[in-house]
């Protein structure tokens, strides 16, 4: 995405990271993780340079930058003169956020590559960051010579202009942007400059422009409405900010954005300074880079963002996401914990650190950093949701139900999002043996979005388990599949559906369409073993059971395949039909 967006991001070009790194596989993390919750995997520097250099190369595929760029810099000790280790060394330390260190390695690496791009770009930035604007646009030009980085150089560039007082040099330099796909990009930015060079009504018009062009992305919105704000127009301003909460609702931004506009205040510009534009930048080259699955240039380029602004909130979202899709949950944690407490979005991040606490299976951790920010926030509904989640997937039910309650009691909206609390309020009654209150709350759901598969299967389903309402139940049940055809899970509820009822060889029919499509699911080979031994298949029971034992079964459900495998479905093993208290779960 060009910023971050509720939508895919517009595809654009790949940014100039791209190009220079494509032979390198650093796809790394940042530095300096916290003790309080990330905690690095150890490691030692060995006395041998050989040594070394495999321990670099492990660190860079296991995605280690802390440990890559230690290694490679150990390396680099003993062989100072060599390009590859002096490129190696420096992506891996700029990856990991060691800026004093990465520049030094760029100026090394320039002598003997004087036009590598990734080099060119990392001391542009430095020279904006220190205000030394025109060696800026020295380095830029030389590390804007190949089609990925052209965005890049030209746009920083333009900055750099701006950031020497020359606003029409800058705004000429943008226009360079020529090509329709980048318009956006050309827009957005020349809106800002114009904006910093006290030019309201072009800025404006540039800015209109590119909202026009795209009003799904967060930080173009909250940019336009700032900009229409500060020409006396908050009523267009609001307008935009309402536009983009229906599709996203209660993004921290656009709510405080809103408040501050209800009060009567006139809103301060995204950003003030050339520096700030520059990070500006390479956070949305970042986010589309990002976006487009090139992860190491989406890092890079978000460590100089950072680098040239701290407190680039939606950077540092952007940033931890990243390390997140990576698997470095660690870095992760690092990076939400440095979001700066006066941010719209320090709640946000707080909320990631509990998800990644229970990824990291630490949900003891998870669940009481989750309490600690609910005590603090005891009205914030996204909180409680979250915590109301992580509580249903440890099968604390009575406590999610509970949870979920005090959300949609702290939510002052009831639009067609918030069905999912319902039905997952709906599940923890359901599991905590709450019947009356779970169904009200499936029906409730349904009367919001009518056709949701996953509601209906899952009412569905619980009345059929029950014996209720039956007709009405397998028509749910199967609307739900004409509308999810492919989902294993609710395929495999209608076939057990009809194996409840006796239907068996309906059952097996539907159940073997199920194995199909989830062929790995313990559940469901289960079920086809049962409904296979009904009609008098027992061999292929046998079969199917063996399957389901060897597919890791839910710890309470292992003992009664065994017991199958061993003496087929006697009397104790048959499953009665209708009567069970526990109602179909997958799918939910």
């Amino acid at each position: 995405m060009l910023f971050t967006s509720q939508s895919a991001v517009k595809r654009t070009t790949r940014n100039a990271a791209a190009a220079g790194l494509a032979l390198l596989c650093l796809n790394l993390p940042a530095a300096n993780a916290r003790e309080s919750r990330a905690i690095a995997t150890p490691f030692e520097v060995s006395g041998s340079p050989a040594g070394n250099y495999l321990a670099a190369l492990s660190a860079s595929s296991q995605r280690d930058t802390l440990a890559a760029s230690t290694y490679f810099r150990e390396v680099l000790r003993f062989d100072p003169r060599n390009p590859v280790l002096i490129e190696r060394a420096f992506v891996s330390s700029i990856a990991n956020g060691d800026m004093p260190q990465a520049m030094g390695l760029a100026e090394r690496l320039l002598r003997s590559d004087p036009r590598n791009g990734l080099a060119n770009l990392a001391l542009g930035v430095r020279a904006i960051k220190t205000r030394q604007f025109a060696a800026a646009r020295t380095y830029l030009a030389k590390g804007g010579g190949f089609r990925q980085g052209e965005i890049t150089s030209i746009l920083l560039t333009a900055w750099a202009f701006a950031g020497a007082g020359d606003y029409n040099k800058a705004i000429e330099t943008t226009d360079k942007l020529a090509d329709r796909r980048l318009s956006l990009f050309r827009d957005y930015h020349a809106g800002l400059i114009l904006d910093i060079a006290k030019r309201p009504a072009e800025a404006a018009k540039r800015m209109r422009s590119a909202y026009e062009a795209e009003n799904g992305t967060l930080r173009l919105v909250d940019a336009y409405a700032r900009i229409e704000s500060r020409q006396g127009h908050n009523d267009e301003a609001l307008k935009a900010y309402k536009a983009f909460d229906d599709q996203l609702p209660r993004h921290p931004v656009i709510v405080q954005a809103m408040q501050q506009l209800a009060a009567g205040k006139q809103l301060d510009s995204v950003l003030s300074t050339p520096v700030a534009g520059a990070a500006e930048v390479l956070y949305g080259l970042a986010s589309a880079g990002g976006s487009q699955g090139d992860e190491l240039a989406a890092i890079i380029y978000l460590r100089l963002a950072l680098w040239l602004q701290p407190d680039h909130a939606l950077a540092i979202i952007s940033l931890g996401d990243a390390y997140e899709r990576i698997k470095q949950e660690a870095r992760a944690i690092d990076v939400f914990e440095s979001m700066p407490a006066s941010s719209p979005l320090k709640a946000t991040a707080d909320l990631q650190i509990a998800f990644v606490l229970e990824k990291l299976d630490r949900k003891d951790e998870a669940i009481e950093h989750l309490n600690a920010i609910v005590k603090d926030q005891p009205k914030d509904p996204d909180a409680l949701l979250a915590l109301a989640n992580i509580q249903r997937s440890r099968k604390l039910f009575a406590e999610a139900a509970q949870t979920y309650t005090k959300a949609l009691d702290a939510s002052a909206q009831r639009g067609k999002t918030d069905w999912t609390i319902y039905y997952y309020r709906g599940v923890s009654y359901e599991r905590s043996k709450q019947w009356p209150l779970a169904e009200a709350d499936f029906k409730k759901a349904l009367e919001m979005v009518p056709e949701n598969p996953v509601v209906l299967n899952y009412l569905g389903y619980s009345w059929v388990d029950q014996g209720l309402h039956l007709d009405d139940a397998f028509k749910m049940l199967k609307r739900a599949v004409e509308l999810r055809p492919r989902d294993g899970y609710i395929v495999d509820s209608l076939g057990w559906a009809y194996y409840r009822l006796g239907q068996y060889d309906d059952a097996v029919a539907q159940l073997e369409r199920a194995i199909d499509l989830k062929p790995s699911d313990p559940v469901i080979n289960d079920h086809l073993g049962d409904a296979y031994w009904k009609v008098g298949r027992k061999l292929e029971a046998q079969f199917q059971w063996n399957h389901a034992r060897d597919l890791d079964p839910e710890p309470e459900e292992l003992p009664k395949i065994l017991r199958k495998i061993e003496r087929g479905m006697d009397a104790e093993a048959s499953v009665p039909a209708v009567d069970t208290d526990k109602p179909k779960t997958n799918g939910g």
